[in-house]
This record gives structure tokens, C-alpha cells and sequence, in this order.
């Protein structure tokens, strides 16, 4: 009798237990928000964003200066993929820079003709260059683990048009004519292979304020007739995202 007691009361106090982890597993669900970032990652949503860009060169190029102000538009196109903190989905995306500005040293320059020809008066190159930038290929992974921080790597390519031919270049020397010949000059078109991380922390629902930190490799391909361009340059970017 004392054993069915026994057991009677076992099962009611595993039955209450459940019942009570049944309770509480509701109650929490009900009452946390959900997570930002899962909102978004479950499914494969556009996002549209505002940026703005500055950074400096590296190496060679330590005096020269990047400003570039922006808009963004990326579409998720797969589901998540892998496990923990590699989880995450692929995302192809595009930005333009209706304002690309760079800060370069100014110095002075000839320009010769020929051998015996002569040559042109001292003139001023350099100083600031104002353009158009647009990066038509851009691959992100997005870490969808977390719950409002959203890291990404990425890789991309661009073009840049400048009012003037970018970098400048030339010396004094009239026996250089790699810098002083009719042949010793930029392009107004440069390209800009580039990569980079960052990450979008989500302040509510479908919307993130977002960080990034890029690499670019600024080149005219051998456009124009010489391509000192800008080896590598490092960039920071700050900006806005809403996602629909």
C-alpha cells in the first residue's frame, strides 16, 4: 500500500514538473522578443542603406585622403547554411557613390614635347579630385548566429570617373619623359578590386546601424598611359540599413 503511495505520488510530482517546465517555456517565449537578426535570416530579404566612406592610402600613398558618400542595395539570396558561429547565408549586392573625393599632395610639373621641342612652364598637379564611384559586384557572407550583431566578410569590384586624370603625376625633369613626355599621364577611369568585414547591429526590428573596414586596390588597368594608381588604401565606412 505505502509503495503505491509511493509511486502515485511520484508520478503526480514528475506530472506537476512538466507541466511547470511546460509553464515557464511559454511564458519566456511569449515575453522574449525575438531576435533581429534571426528575423531577417530565416528569410531572403532586400536591404536598402546609406553610407559614408573615408579612409586613407597606405604604403606609398600615406598623404593621400578618401571621402565618398553613398547608398547601398543587397538582396539575401540563399537560406542559412553550416553550424554555429559560421552559420550564415550569401548576399549579392551593389553601392554607389554619387560623391567620391580624394585629398593628394600637389606639386609641380612640365610638360615636353620632344627632345628639342621645348617645353611648357611649370604648372600645378595634384590636390583634390572629385568623381563618381559604383561597385556593381559585391559577395557577402552574413554570420547569422548572433541575435542583434550581424558580421559579414565580403569581396568586391568597382569603377571610379574623377574630373581629372587620378593619380597625377610628372616632375620638373625634361629629360624624363616618362614623367615630362607627351605620353606621361593618368586616366579618368580607375578600378578598385577590393575587400572588407563589418557588420550590421540591429537597434529594432529591420533596422541596423552598420560598420565596415575595406581594403581597396585603386588601378586604371593601364588605361591611361601610366598606371601609378593607389596599391592599397584602407577605408571605414558608417551607415544605415532598413530591411523590407
Amino acid at each position: 500500500m505505502h509503495l503505491r503511495r509511493a509511486g502515485l505520488c511520484a508520478l503526480l510530482c514528475a506530472a506537476l514538473a512538466l507541466s511547470a517546465a511546460a509553464v515557464a517555456q511559454t511564458i519566456t517565449t511569449a515575453t522574449l522578443p525575438d531576435s533581429p537578426v534571426a528575423a531577417v535570416a530565416n528569410t531572403m530579404p532586400w536591404e536598402y542603406g546609406a553610407l559614408l566612406q573615408g579612409g586613407v592610402g597606405l604604403e606609398q600613398r600615406t598623404n593621400f585622403s578618401f571621402l565618398l558618400a553613398g547608398v547601398h542595395l543587397g538582396k539575401v539570396l540563399t537560406p542559412q547554411f553550416g553550424t554555429g558561429m559560421l552559420r550564415g547565408n550569401f548576399e549579392y549586392s551593389v553601392e554607389a557613390f554619387p560623391f567620391w573625393q580624394s585629398s593628394t599632395p600637389k606639386f609641380q610639373r612640365i610638360n615636353c614635347v620632344g627632345v628639342n621641342a621645348g617645353c611648357s612652364a611649370p604648372y600645378t598637379v595634384g590636390g583634390t579630385f572629385t568623381g563618381v564611384s559604383i561597385t556593381p559586384i559585391q559577395m557577402r557572407w552574413n554570420f547569422t548566429e548572433g541575435r542583434r550583431l550581424m558580421p559579414w566578410i565580403q569581396a568586391a569590384g568597382g569603377i571610379i570617373w574623377t574630373n581629372h586624370k587620378y593619380p597625377a603625376v610628372g616632375d620638373l625633369n625634361p629629360a624624363d619623359p616618362t614623367q615630362t613626355g607627351p605620353t606621361a599621364d593618368t586616366s579618368v577611369w580607375n578600378f578598385t578590386p577590393q575587400g572588407g568585414i563589418g557588420a550590421h547591429y540591429f537597434i529594432k526590428p529591420r533596422r541596423s546601424v552598420d560598420f565596415s573596414a575595406n581594403g581597396v586596390h585603386i588601378s586604371s588597368a593601364s588605361l591611361g598611359d601610366k598606371n601609378p594608381g593607389v596599391n592599397v588604401s584602407l577605408q571605414l565606412s558608417i551607415g544605415y540599413t532598413w530591411w523590407k
